[in-house]
């Protein structure tokens, strides 16, 4: 039963770029979710400059909700891949004015701030790699699964 729903949502065969791609969804569901529970956390670390903030929060909680669960769809993976990469450069300002003002929260200490800015690089990653073959299974590698 597992290796048809694995054939079906065309998952990577190594067990490692499974848990990649699930933790990935799991994770932007996750924090999606949060951002319509939990809003006033992310309207805390909106730049004063940027406009619309409980929108953008909104807006990116939606986004990030689709994305966690459109990536688990093959034929939207690779799309949606380069989707979240852009998603997580359009939030990264919210990282950088947390790290630039870190007395407006005094319970996060400021080196794990600056971590949390660099962390982000690793999300980059995670995310592009959904856009790479070894995560997009071709015709070729679907004809071996029927």
């Amino acid at each position: 039963m597992l290796k048809k729903l694995s054939a079906a949502m065309q998952l990577p065969d190594a067990w490692w770029r499974k848990l990649l791609l699930l933790g990935l969804s799991v994770f932007f569901i996750n924090v999606g979710v949060d951002h319509f529970v939990n809003p006033d956390f992310y309207l805390n670390i909106m730049p004063p400059s940027l406009p619309l903030h409980l929108e953008a929060v909104y807006i990116s909680g939606v986004f990030e909700i689709l994305g966690g669960v459109c990536i688990l769809i093959p034929a939207l993976r690779r799309f949606t891949g380069w989707g979240l990469v852009a998603l997580l450069v359009a939030v990264y300002p919210a990282n950088i004015y947390m790290a630039i003002t870190p007395q407006a929260y005094p319970d996060i200490p400021v080196t794990l701030l600056y971590v949390r800015l660099a962390f982000q690089f690793v999300f980059f990653y995670w995310a592009y790699s959904m856009t790479k073959d070894s995560f997009n299974p071709g015709p070729r590698d679907l004809q071996e699964a029927q």
